[in-house]
């Protein structure tokens, strides 16, 4: 729980308000805030989340969770493709997906045009390495 007085800000964020940036959670992907964190006074964050052309995926996030309270990805560009738990997922164009609190999770392939928003409360939120159920499949490799 935050210890933090509540903040309940107006808030339009606009593109050329915030960069991109490639020091976010993961190298492989390019962040952009939208401004939500300051305006709630850290209670939730918004990002827009997407591939880093320079960086095809790998070996994908690894197994992990995120210590977290509420945690929903919108796909709004690409597909990408998760294991949740022993489950493959293949997210869409325009799938919204919670991850309930807790969910060990690992996406391992998406597309190069993959574009998301996450909304996560709250925003500094946690993520912990884990050793996952099962095996995951290879990532689709890129063309040039």
């Amino acid at each position: 729980m935050l210890d933090k007085t509540v903040v309940n800000l107006f808030s339009h964020n606009k593109p050329e308000d915030t960069a991109w940036r490639s020091d976010g959670l993961r190298d492989f992907f390019l962040y952009r805030d939208m401004g939500i964190a300051d305006a709630t006074g850290g209670r939730v964050i918004c990002q827009l989340v997407k591939a880093n052309p320079a960086r095809p995926p790998e070996h994908g996030t690894g197994w992990h969770l995120h210590i977290a309270d509420f945690h929903i990805v919108i796909m709004t560009k690409g597909w990408a493709r998760f294991m949740y738990g022993d489950k493959e997922h293949l997210v869409n164009t325009g799938d919204c997906v919670h991850q309930q609190p807790g969910i060990t999770h690992y996406l391992f392939d998406y597309s190069p045009d993959m574009e998301y928003i996450e909304i996560t409360s709250p925003a500094d939120f946690g993520t912990q390495d884990v050793d996952g159920p099962c095996a995951v499949p290879p990532p689709t490799p890129w063309s040039n």
